[in-house]
């Protein structure tokens, strides 16, 4: 019995969920120019025409990737964490725990924090960034907070901007160590804010 186009369309939106959602992680142990669409397409179980019927190219499904990691979530999270009427103090606590709990509980989410973090570094070929690291949605909201805090003068008072690399560099080191070692030990929150916190 044929498909109805309902069916259909069901089949074609899961297959490209499935490709994004595999593709995050080969991406993130591989980098952009590490990754061949040949190999992400074994890596997943499909053929390499068949990331092309949904993706035009390896620049279309990472640009894809990237918009997917930008609007997840935990992005909205500290977004919204930013706006509340609390102390900067409390939301570093309320992101910090959620970060460990997902870095623990999530290779995907550790996957995405690793990419997001190289796609900040990786360039096209016509040598320009995908987009800086300050202009990074993380960034952004994450220096909001601390200035916040400084303000509050329960955040150490310096750049900003240095004070959310060292945050974010910490997330970063240890979602690297989950993705590519088997034995590590998670930092605690008190670890990782101490990078920010007095």
């Amino acid at each position: 019995m044929p498909k109805s186009p309902e069916q259909c369309e069901e089949i074609r939106t899961q297959m490209r969920n499935k490709i994004l959602q595999k593709s995050i992680l080969y991406f993130a142990r591989n980098g952009f120019s590490g990754t061949k669409i040949g190999d992400l397409a074994k890596h997943i179980g499909i053929g390499q025409g068949t990331i092309y019927i949904y993706f035009e190219s390896k620049d279309k499904l990472f640009q894809e990737i990237y918009k997917m990691i930008n609007s997840e979530k935990d992005i909205r999270q500290i977004k919204l964490l930013a706006k509340l009427p609390i102390p900067a103090k409390y939301k570093i606590h309320k992101l910090t725990k959620a970060v460990l709990r997902q870095l623990e509980e999530d290779d995907n989410f550790a996957g995405m924090i690793v990419l997001n973090t190289e796609i900040l570094f990786e360039q096209d070929e016509n040598n320009s960034a995908y987009g800086t690291t300050y202009q990074s949605e993380l960034y952004k909201y994450m220096t909001k907070i601390i200035e916040q805090g400084q303000k509050e003068g329960s955040v150490v008072l310096g750049n900003a901007l240095k004070l959310t690399d060292y945050y974010w560099g910490v997330v970063y080191l240890y979602a690297l160590k989950k993705l590519f070692t088997t034995k590590y030990e998670i930092i605690n929150s008190e670890d990782l804010e101490r990078t920010i916190l007095k």
